[in-house]
Parts: structure tokens; sequence; C-alpha cells
């Protein structure tokens, strides 16, 4: 596994995210409080990377403002060779529905549609017509070893499974960059295990950089590199 410097990380090429010198606060006067503290990030083509650190120190933070779904108050977010932070917040929507997959703890899969429905639902998002992205996603539903379960609700299925099925939609449109907070944080040991061997079998490949945010030290053998964080900053 490789430790790489963080301060030197906008010096190295070619790197899919990059996060330099991030800044971010919630709350207003008493109630303010700085989560983020200058803390400089990347991930690089091909690997996977851990950010990993005590509850509280602004993983889910850091990796919301690198995906675009938050703005940071200062710094430079970098994805693609895109410049997030100077782009108008409909040019930024499409920009991470094209180019950035995300992994939620809670899966977020919708209820009322059936695996193959939420799998398919980015490329629908997209323009897709439905026919073409139920078989993509029928496609990736087999290849994670669950194509038998396509017609099935999110009720019905269980916590591996569904969480499959939420790595099918990250994975639907092909993105740069995928991104997961706590992928295993809800499955037991050998579950867990499972779906990040899996996540790193089909995500990690040339041009794509997948980011986890974890405290599972079971799956850390896994990481290409763990990035440590403690009080808003990035330590290594």
């Amino acid at each position: 596994m490789e430790i790489r410097d963080s301060k030197q990380v906008l010096k190295a090429a070619p790197s899919i995210v990059a996060c330099e010198c991030i800044e971010k606060s919630f709350g207003k006067g008493q109630t303010r409080t700085r989560v983020l503290r200058g803390a400089t990030f990347a991930a690089w083509e091909g690997e996977l990377t851990y950010i990993v650190g005590p509850s509280g120190c602004g993983k889910t933070t850091l990796i919301s403002v690198a995906g675009g779904l938050l703005t940071p108050d200062k710094g430079i977010v970098s994805v693609c060779g895109t410049e997030l932070t100077r782009l108008p917040s409909q040019k930024l929507a499409d920009f991470r529905l094209k180019n950035i997959g995300f992994v939620f703890q809670q899966f977020n899969l919708l209820p009322s549609l059936s695996a193959v429905e939420n799998a398919a639902i980015p490329l629908v998002a997209q323009g897709e017509s439905y026919g073409k992205a139920a078989r993509r996603a029928r496609s990736l539903l087999n290849d994670l070893g669950i194509e038998s379960e396509a017609t099935k609700r999110p009720s019905q299925l269980s916590g591996g499974q569904q969480q499959r099925v939420a790595i099918a939609r990250a994975l639907i449109h092909n993105p740069r960059v995928l991104i997961c907070d706590e992928p295993t944080a809800s499955l037991d040991a050998s579950s867990g295990k499972v779906v990040m061997e899996l996540l790193r079998e089909k995500a990690v490949e040339p041009g794509r950089a997948v980011v986890v945010v974890t405290h599972d030290d079971r799956i850390f053998p896994l990481a290409d590199r763990i990035a440590e964080m403690a009080d808003g900053i990035v330590k290594n």
C-alpha cells in the first residue's frame, strides 16, 4: 500500500480528483462549526483510495465537496481537469451526472422500483431510453451476481444485495470518479468483503478513480492508498 503526501498531491499527475486547501463550515455566529480546515487530497486513476479517521473529522464533508455535492468556503476542487468551484449550479449538476457515481451508506434505493429500475436511473436521467438503460442495468446486476433479483424491490433484498444494486446504479453511466460513503457499514463481515472485492473489480480500472470513506479496518488490505484525516485536515 502506498502513502502519498497530500501536500504534494497537486504536483503529481494525473490525479482525477484534486482538492487543495479546502475549508468548509456550517452554521453562523456562535453556532458556526469549522469542519474542514485546509484539507488537501487527491485520487489517482486506477486506484482505490480510502479516507479514514475518527467520527466528526470531516471525511464525509470532504467527499461531498470532492463530488460537487457541497461548495467549499475556500479552496480549489478539480475533477477530471474541470474546476468545480467555477461551474454554475446547472453545469455542475450536469457534470456530476455524467462524471461522478455515488454509493451511499444507506443505499438510497427507491422502494417502489425494482432492482433493475433503480440501477437504470442515472442513464434515464441522461436521456437514454429506458429499454437500453434496463439492458445495461441487467448486465451490471449479472456481473455483480444478482441478475436473478432484478425484478425484486429493495424490501425483498438483503443488505448485501441492496448494496450491489447501489453499486450497479453508481457504475451504469461509466463515471470517471466513484465516491462511496461507508459502503460496508450496514453489512456483516462476509458481505462487506464481497461487496468491496466486487467494487474493486468493477470500478478500479484505468481512467477511473474510486474514493471510499470507511471505518471498517477489515477491508483496509484492499486499498491501494489510505489517506488519514483528523480535525478537518488530511494528515498524509
